[in-house]
């Protein structure tokens, strides 16, 4: 058995998607919709950059949805696989919209609504500069809840993201962020700053999870056609109702992107096809689990090595 996944904030590169623009019109017409609904032209933002406004987050939400659909809707639509057989869709962080919008859960137009506010709401939640992230690298959730709990008089960090075992990511306000680091270099332990300006996936979303949740209440979701593997709880959620409230807490939640991954192994997912830009999420389910098999599309001949295993 299968599950799809869909990347999330990182994953992005300029050009990305250009060969199923180029080959395919309805592709070109998804982008054209796009720029009508943010009423910019993205789609120059997409193909041609510059990379620092691509890097945006207003930008980089609706951008890796915009190019995770098309190709899902190219192997929908041009070859014999039939993507929709996958046992269950996930996505990392924004990409659990990408799911949700292929699981047609929202539609296209629906979806790049909600990236184009959740974009600005997480950007402007705190001011640039005033908080960031942190990926610490080869050491366990526990140590780190450790390190936070004994220092917490000091500095107030929080657990984003479990990506994978040894790849957490923490969230937290710039100083902070220099005590935390401090206290890493003191232990020895591995850690790399992000090239973000904002602290995602913690309590200093707030503002932006309440604007979001005003957005989001107003959009009529449908139950999935394909489980979802929600971020915030890691197990799968197939009621519309239950899906609006986990993506508003998902704003400030961690993501559970390593436990997500072992739930779907343990229910008996062998495969998983990465579907967008990058190959960020094969590479920390590899970390996580190396027995199970791994595809990753985001060329016209990814597909066909899909086709052809």
């Amino acid at each position: 058995m299968f599950s799809v996944l869909f990347p999330g904030q990182g994953s992005q590169i300029v050009g990305m998607a250009k060969e199923f623009y180029d080959n395919f019109s309805y592709v070109k017409d998804f982008f054209d919709q796009a720029d009508d609904i943010l009423k910019k032209k993205l789609s120059k933002i997409i193909l041609e950059g510059p990379k620092e406004d691509l890097d945006l987050t207003e930008n980089t939400q609706p951008s890796i949805f915009l190019t995770s659909y098309s190709i899902f809707k190219v192997i929908e639509n041009e070859t014999s696989f039939n993507i929709r057989n996958a046992k269950f869709f996930a996505g990392h962080s924004l990409g659990e919209y990408s799911a949700l919008c292929c699981a047609e859960s929202i539609n296209f137009e629906q979806t790049i609504e909600l990236l184009k506010y959740r974009g600005i709401a997480m950007q402007n939640a705190v001011p640039i500069g005033g908080g960031g992230m942190v990926a610490v690298l080869g050491v366990q959730i526990d140590v780190l809840n450790e390190i936070m709990k004994n220092n917490k008089d000091k500095f107030k960090c929080y657990i984003a993201n479990d990506n994978s075992t040894g790849q957490i990511v923490v969230s937290g306000k710039s100083e902070f962020l220099d005590l935390f680091c401090s206290e890493l270099k003191n232990k020895n332990h591995k850690y790399v700053k992000l090239p973000v300006s904002s602290p995602f996936h913690c309590p200093l979303m707030s503002k932006a999870a309440i604007e979001m949740k005003e957005k989001i209440n107003k959009i009529e979701f449908k139950d999935p056609k394909v489980d979802i593997i929600s971020n915030v709880t890691a197990n799968l959620i197939n009621r519309s109702e239950e899906i609006k409230k986990l993506l508003i807490d998902q704003i400030e939640k961690p993501v559970r992107w390593r436990e997500s991954i072992i739930n779907m192994i343990n229910l008996n997912i062998d495969h998983f096809i990465e579907i967008g830009p990058g190959k960020v999420l094969s590479g920390l389910v590899k970390r996580i689990d190396r027995n199970v098999k791994l595809n990753q599309v985001n060329t016209l001949s990814d597909i066909k090595s899909l086709l052809n295993d």
